[in-house]
């Protein structure tokens, strides 16, 4: 709801990127990560696969984004799914945005690695593996590898890309997520 009265108060540019998922959408600062660029933020915390296929007709589809940026799974896999049901709702999640808008790019960050849920990472890595297969045959999907560059020499989450809670990024785990996505938004 508030998405729909900021949008009636301030309508954005039909056409253009939107980034939509959870919380690790919801805290990236746009603006100042891409400067001069209208970019839609439409993350919402603790969002999962099926919220987003939920509400993606009320706060997406209406803009008519050449690009959507999605960030999702990772509190699916938190609170149970499997990495085949997180790749399951990702489908349907792309069936239902071809389904009204067919060019429209998708650019899937994959489940990151994280000090909270280093625990559930080979549920997140079969997710991210069956997603990353499915993007290669559609050149409309893009998959974009958040794990490799967020882990250090020991193979671990790196301390420094998270804010205490472990699961939440700081600038610096952003500023990797900004590298990675640049190249595919123009």
């Amino acid at each position: 709801q508030a998405f729909e009265k900021a949008d009636k108060a301030h309508p954005p540019k039909k056409g253009g990127v939107v980034f939509y998922g959870s919380s690790s959408i919801r805290k990236w600062d746009l603006a100042k990560a891409f400067p001069g660029k209208d970019y839609v933020n439409r993350g919402f915390g603790g969002s999962t696969m099926p919220d987003a296929i939920q509400y993606l007709d009320r706060v997406v589809l209406p803009l008519q984004p050449t690009t959507i940026v999605l960030y999702e799974g990772d509190n699916d896999i938190g609170r149970g799914d499997t990495g085949p049901i997180v790749f399951r709702d990702f489908k349907t999640f792309v069936d239902k945005v071809h389904a009204k808008l067919p060019q429209t790019k998708i650019v899937y960050l994959a489940i990151k690695p994280s000090l909270a849920r280093w625990h559930l990472i080979e549920q997140m890595r079969t997710a991210n593996l069956m997603i990353k297969e499915y993007c290669y045959e559609d050149p409309r999907l893009i998959y974009v590898d958040t794990e490799k560059p967020m882990l250090g020499p020991d193979g671990t989450p790196r301390k420094d890309l998270f804010v205490e809670d472990g699961l939440h990024m700081t600038d610096k785990g952003y500023a990797i997520w900004n590298k990675l996505v640049a190249p595919y938004l123009n």
